[in-house]
């Protein structure tokens, strides 16, 4: 069941104020929306498909990714070339990292370039309404869920014309296993004559690891060290080891080899995905995708100051805390496993598999309990290893009967033998009894550790499924004062408190049995769940029929995180992988204090939090204020010691003074406000809003919108409408649930993602994809032949056009070399309009040979494209300045010459000739 597909898509908003309302034949308006509107079907009369025409090429396709302090700006820049002597279609698609946000987009049709701007929702709707009622061609997009990342786009390129396709998202990168990880996604869906990836990372500290593992394909946990390399990635450091340029251009051998390589790899996947006996499974057969090569990853960490790293630029700081050389603290972890029919055959195989290397990975003085749920509940007494496997008889009606409570065990070699002997004999039957295990697993964590059970310790079960509150209310009272009667306490408080509490949590399914209304369910843990003693709870959704909104809720509301485990031959690694993320936890309860005067406190980002695992890394960011000259942040939280049970009191002070000068590579501002962001949206998801009407947004939905149309990024607050010029029809695209059922339609390659496509779609990990289709049967411009998150624009009325000789608009002005420009060119005036963090800067460009230069000699600058100092220099004469993106731009330009487009470029790379 594919539930989370929708589209995403935007750009910087352009400053023209005829152009922010209503739409224009020169006018291109993306936004996004989850509301469904009616619009006019396209004619089929408006597509011919009577002569074969040589397909669409894609010609160049060159991914940019400049990374400054962990926050990343990647450009992904397609060009297309329609050789036929007819209109034909070409695709452009993209499968985002799942954290990422959209910050621009462009199409250049014809030479004629068409920008994105980011519009609320409301909004969005109206400009797209208008635009069907006065004939122009439309498309609208109808998304469900927020995690989605699909960025669909297609449109016709006339006869002998080219396309261009300029994508830019953002992402803060996340520590993992003690290295930052860089995905970025390759799919062209052909073979691509000149294929380049760059990556520039600039860091204010030294890389003290930089590796380029293998590209990716069938293993999508993260590589380690130990993995092979990628032989034909070259890496240049610079600068100290503060910056690294890595550039990836496989030739058309190589990428050959790699779309073969990632098939094989899909096929064996999708045969261990799928078992023929299992009795549940109803998924479809997928399609291995075509021209899919893989991914491209950097991973790479830093040296840190011992105290943390604070930066100040330009009155925003960032606050970069990842402490080693700690000991770890004792944790209690209750795994919570479902055993439910649908887990039957290959998950129940992979869970069992997986829990054999947790289990084995557990630290000398941890505790720990195993929970097994299906209809009923289970907590395993480890004496259950000195029997035989047990002959197990579930009935679907057994989540009525009680549950026996029983201590957590020490993590002793031998009580951790005994255990993997348990979860060896798990079998899988009966329903999905959700709640009550949750139930269950926060009762255990309440009583800690030190207690004893008497043989008749039990949970009696509650009254699912009731009405009233009250009931329910009663409902605890009775399992706890039973538990009180029979459980003879001997807690010994300092031990208790001096464990970690985690509950894992996996399911791949729905709540069916008990208590079946997840809104019930996770009020129920959030009022047993709380205080000092809370358990942090980490949500493992197996496959794709779990409820991954629940889940995430669950895990937001109990300070954890959800994590999508896909149903395929590397399951028990994806499992296993997970837990080493949180197997060492090494502070708890951080809290980070800025002193008054020097921070503006209602700009800070989460500076709270329950507990800090090793190799991760922790990230306040906030606003300065103007008349602060350093910033004093105290952290305070709690250590383990290295002489058993026990913690300490972990303080730190730095001390950091904040200077005027600006520097242009540290993009804290963005950093910031896409930090802010995410956060204001995980608080709503959550379910943290205070009351409001149903029919308005809520004070966490107010402050994100805002934040999102000042800095241009797509969120879902934001819609998606796409106005194309010159055409008179109009398209709804549906998302995959409105679409069940429907598969592709032959015609055009690559059309639809397939399921399999979206598989490797986990929270850090996921695929690009530009595709290309020659001319589409008619039935393909039907709402079922949209993919989710899909713009199809449609076809002009006259489907032959003369033939005519394409013409970049940088030739014009000299610019071949620099295709970043294109977008940012307004060839009416001729200038380069450039939206910067603060406003919008009009820059000259020059239509002459003559280069501008200023008469005095070229003046020096301090932030120059490669660091360091350089010089004002206009841009064809800046050799640096061919390869970056306009985010970077946005932070070296300069003017030059009464207003010409300039950049800082350092004087070594200052007119050279090649």
């Amino acid at each position: 069941m594919a539930r989370w597909l929708a589209l995403f898509g935007g750009l910087c908003l352009l400053a023209l104020a005829h152009s922010a309302a209503v739409p224009t034949v020169d006018t291109m308006v993306v936004a996004k929306s989850d509301d469904t509107i009616a619009t006019t079907p396209t004619s089929v009369a408006d597509i011919t498909t009577e002569e074969s025409s040589p397909p669409i090429k894609l010609t160049e396709m060159e991914v940019i990714s400049e990374v400054s302090l962990r926050y990343a700006h990647t450009t992904v820049v397609a060009r297309v070339r329609n050789p036929a002597k007819r209109a034909q279609e070409a695709h452009f698609r993209v499968l985002l990292p799942e954290t990422a946000f959209i910050s621009g987009f462009v199409m250049t049709l014809d030479g004629k370039s068409y920008k994105a701007y980011v519009k609320e929702k409301e909004e969005a709707k109206q400009i797209y309404q208008d635009a069907v009622s006065q004939g122009i061609g439309a498309a609208h997009i109808s998304a469900k869920a927020r995690d989605s990342n699909h960025f669909t786009v297609a449109v016709n390129v006339e006869a002998s014309s080219n396309a261009i396709f300029n994508l830019t998202y953002e992402e803060l990168l996340v520590r993992r296993n003690g290295v930052y990880n860089h995905a970025i996604n390759l799919h062209p869906g052909a073979l691509v004559p000149k294929l380049t990836v760059t990556v520039h990372i600039k860091e204010s500290e030294k890389l003290i690891e930089l590796r380029v593992p293998e590209i990716r394909t069938g293993n999508e946990i993260d590589a380690t060290k130990d993995d092979a390399q990628n032989s034909r990635a070259t890496i240049v450091r610079s600068h100290d080891d503060r910056e690294a340029t890595i550039t990836f251009t496989p030739d058309l051998q190589e990428q050959e080899r790699l779309i073969q390589l990632y098939t094989e790899k899909s096929k064996e996947s999708a045969a261990a995905s799928h078992s023929s006996s299992s009795w549940y499974s109803a998924e479809p057969e997928t399609t291995t995708p075509e021209g899919v090569l893989g991914q491209f990853v950097v991973q790479y960490d830093v040296a840190r100051p011992k105290d943390g790293e604070v930066l100040v630029n330009d009155g925003y700081f960032v606050h970069f805390f990842a402490p080693t050389n700690l000991e770890a603290l004792n944790k209690l972890v209750v795994f919570v496993l479902d055993t439910s029919g649908s887990m039957m055959d290959r998950k129940i195989i992979q869970l069992r598999e997986a829990m054999q290397t947790i289990l084995g990975e557990l630290n000398a003085g941890d505790y720990f309990s195993i929970v097994e749920f299906n209809s009923a509940v289970t907590v395993h007494d480890l004496k259950e290893a000195d029997g035989e496997p047990p002959k197990r008889h579930y009935s679907y009606f057994d989540y009525d009967k009680n549950v026996t409570l029983v201590p957590p065990s020490p993590a002793t070699p031998e009580n951790i033998a005994k255990a993997k002997l348990i979860v060896s004999w798990l079998q899988a039957s009966g329903g999905t009894n959700i709640g009550r295990a949750l139930d269950v697993a926060v009762e255990l964590i309440n009583k800690g550790v030190d207690w004893k059970a008497s043989e008749s310790a039990v949970v009696p079960a509650a009254k699912e499924n009731s009405d009233s509150p009250q009931a329910a209310a009663s409902s605890d009272v009775t399992t706890a004062a039973s538990t009180e009667v029979a459980v003879e306490k001997t807690e010994d408080k300092k031990t208790a408190k001096s464990l970690e509490p985690i509950i894992i949590f996996l399911t791949d399914g729905d709540p069916t049995v008990g208590e079946t209304d997840p809104k019930r369910i996770i009020t129920r843990v959030q009022e047993k769940n709380y205080g000092e003693n809370k358990a942090t709870i980490f949500s493992l959704a197996f496959g794709e029929d779990a409820d991954r909104k629940f889940l995430r809720k669950v895990s937001l509301r109990n300070g954890g995180f959800m994590r999508h485990i896909y149903e395929a031959a590397d399951a028990a690694l994806q499992l296993r992988d997970f837990y080493r993320q949180i197997s060492s936890p090494l502070l708890a309860h951080l809290k980070f204090t800025y002193p008054s005067g020097q921070v503006k406190s209602d700009s800070l980002t989460k500076h709270e939090f329950r507990t800090y695992y090793a190799g991760s890394e922790v990230v306040v960011a906030g606003r300065v204020e103007d008349s602060a000259t350093e910033i004093t942040p105290q952290l305070a939280a709690f250590c383990g010691v290295r002489d058993g049970y026990g913690r300490k009191r972990y303080e730190v002070i730095p001390r950091v003074p904040v200077e005027k000068k600006k520097s242009g590579y540290l993009p804290l501002e963005r950093l910031w406000s896409y930090l802010t962001i995410k956060q204001l949206l995980d608080k709503h998801d959550a379910g943290e809003d205070a009351p409001h009407k149903d029919d308005e947004k809520s004070e966490h939905e107010k402050k994100a919108l805002e934040l999102a149309l000042k800095y241009s990024f797509v969120t879902p607050l934001t819609s998606l409408v796409v106005v194309k010029p010159n055409a008179t029809n109009a398209v709804n695209a549906e998302s995959v649930d409105k679409a069940a059922g429907i598969g592709p339609v032959s015609g055009g390659p690559l059309s639809i993602t397939s399921n399999l496509l979206a598989r490797p779609m986990a929270s850090h990990n996921s695929f690009g994809h530009f595709g290309l289709s020659g001319p589409a049967p008619a039935a393909a411009f039907g709402a079922a032949y949209i993919s989710p998150g899909f713009i199809r624009l449609p076809a002009p009325t006259t489907t032959f056009a003369p033939i005519v000789t394409p013409k970049s608009v940088l030739v014009d002005y000299n610019l071949l070399n620099y295709p970043w420009a294109e977008a940012l060119i307004i060839p009416q005036n001729d200038t380069l309009l450039l939206s910067t963090d603060k406003d919008t800067v009009a820059l000259k460009l020059a239509t002459l040979s003559e280069v501008p230069k200023e008469s005095s000699g070229d003046a020096e600058c301090a932030s120059a494209v490669d660091g360091g100092a350089g010089v004002c220099v206009y841009l064809t004469r800046c050799d640096s300045a061919k390869h970056i993106t306009a985010q970077v731009y946005s932070t070296t330009y300069c003017a030059v010459s009464q207003g010409y487009a300039g950049v800082c470029c350092k004087r070594e790379k200052v007119d050279i000739v090649h």
